[in-house]
């Protein structure tokens, strides 16, 4: 059998609940657990740097791309089993996402939507079928739960959109779900 690989796109911050941080420590853990590689920004800061240490922790195979201009910002992590420098942000994103058999998404900023809508857009235009997950931690994804609906509503885009991505509200749901996706 080979190892499944998910995708985080998450915050380079903690957030400001408790929960956030908790969500992606548990589900590092879990991804160590299922046998399922970490794949992800690369990052030793925020939620990144969170989810990574807990997979690693829990002896988890973790690859990170970071772009070189953040070396600093980010600060790259770079005892992960796989680590990879990029030159662009771009480049970083088509890296994790072509090493990856599902993406998921906590919270996070900017950059997370944009790696989140990126891989979305991508997904609705036929060039790819991973499953797509949104770790709806103490409801932080509803408004863009709501603003995917609110598309459709005004006629931009069609009523299986919604349908090309899973919320779910617990890493418990987020794991049983990503258990179904990947055998």
């Amino acid at each position: 059998m080979t190892t499944r690989s998910v995708c985080v796109f998450c915050g380079s911050r903690m957030g400001k609940s408790p929960a956030f941080e908790t969500a992606a420590a548990d589900f590092g853990r879990e991804l160590a657990g299922h046998g399922w590689r970490l794949v992800y920004g690369a990052g030793d800061v925020g939620l990144m740097g969170t989810v990574a240490r807990a997979a690693q922790t829990a002896g988890g195979d973790t690859f990170g791309a970071m772009p070189e201009f953040l070396l600093k910002w980010e600060i790259g992590k770079t005892d992960l089993t796989h680590y990879v420098v990029t030159e662009t942000m771009h480049e970083r994103k088509k890296v994790m996402f072509m090493n990856s058999d599902a993406i998921v998404v906590l919270p996070g900023g900017a950059g997370s939507l944009d790696e989140f809508f990126e891989v979305l857009t991508w997904r609705q235009m036929g060039m790819h079928d991973k499953p797509l997950f949104l770790l709806n931690t103490e409801g932080y994804w509803a408004p863009l739960v709501g603003l995917l609906d609110h598309v459709i509503d005004h006629g931009f885009a069609g009523e299986t959109l919604t349908g090309l991505v899973t919320v779910c509200d617990t890493v418990q749901d987020l794991c049983a779900s990503l258990r179904a996706a990947l055998s």
